[in-house]
This record gives structure tokens, sequence and C-alpha cells, in this order.
């Protein structure tokens, strides 16, 4: 069975296979765990992001890790929080979605979540987290990889809610 946790620390210094990053459309990097990513990868990730053309709200592209101890990033785009009645919900969840079935289209066997659009695009946080768990654990029920999925949370307020929101799922 596949081993989900909760910790608090900085994404860029986990050695997984993947981490997600919560980027914006452009993939161009910007602020929060998006920027911090970028400047812990280095320039090379940038130019390679720029590639890709960008990246519609709810999808996910993957580039290398380059100077991250992460050998791919998974650049996930996430919904910026209206009233909840655009669609935010489905969107986010697609987010973790795709993010998984790029994991599990490159073996990825360890891979890390920051808390996608609860930051600086406004998601509520309960509500994402409980998305966040609900999405991960129903992938995990039907695929058993990636074998190690960790959400990486950035304050003990984020932490709180995807611990809850995975003790609520009651993931076995």
């Amino acid at each position: 069975m596949p081993n989900l946790k909760v910790i608090i620390g900085d994404i860029t210094t986990l050695a997984v296979d993947a981490i997600v990053n919560a980027a914006n459309s452009k993939l161009a990097g910007g602020g929060g765990v998006d920027g911090a990513i970028h400047r812990a990868a280095g320039p090379q990730l940038l130019e390679d992001c720029l590639q890709l053309g960008g990246c519609p709200t709810g999808e996910a592209k993957l580039t290398k890790g380059y100077q991250l101890p992460a050998k791919y990033v998974i650049h996930a785009v996430g919904p910026i929080w209206q009233d909840g009645l655009h669609h935010e919900a489905e969107l986010l969840a697609c987010c973790y979605r795709r993010s998984l079935e790029i994991a599990l289209e490159h073996q990825v066997t360890s891979i890390a979540f920051p808390a996608i659009s609860c930051g600086i695009y406004r998601f509520p946080l309960e509500q994402g987290a409980k998305i966040a768990v609900t999405e991960v654990c129903s992938f995990l029920e039907q695929n058993q990889a990636p074998a190690e999925v960790t959400f990486a949370c950035f304050n003990q307020q984020v932490y709180n809610a995807f611990a809850g929101a995975l003790e609520d799922q009651n993931y076995q």
C-alpha cells in the first residue's frame, strides 16, 4: 500500500523523484512555491518551461528538476479562487489527478505536493486540502503508485488542514 504523509517543510529540499509546482498558466515562474522552485532549480528550469507553451488551468506538464534534489518537476496550474461557482473545485481536483498520471507515466515512485491554489490563488484551505487528499487517495486505490506521496506544507495551519483531511479520509 502506498505511503501518504504530511510534513511541514520546504518542498525544494525534498529528495523525491518528483515535486509538484503550483505553477501559473504561462509556466514563467512567479511568487510563492513557484518562485521558490524556480530559484532552487536554476535558470534551466525557466528555459524548459518556456518551451512548453504554457499550460491550461487544471492541467500539468513535466520538466527535469535540474539543481533540485528531485529528478522531475510537475507543473500543475491550479485555479484562482473566485467564488466557488466557476468550477474551481473540479479544476483543482484535475491538477492532482493529472500530476499523478504524469508521475505514473514516468515511473515516479515518490512525489511531493504543495497546497496547490491555497496560497496567493486564495482557494479555501480546508476545502483545498480535502480535494487534494481525496484525489490522491482515490488515485492510489486504483494504481498503487507512486509508492510514497508527501504533502509538503509551508506552515502549521496548512499542515493541520492536510493532516485533518488525511485523517478524515481514513486512508488504509
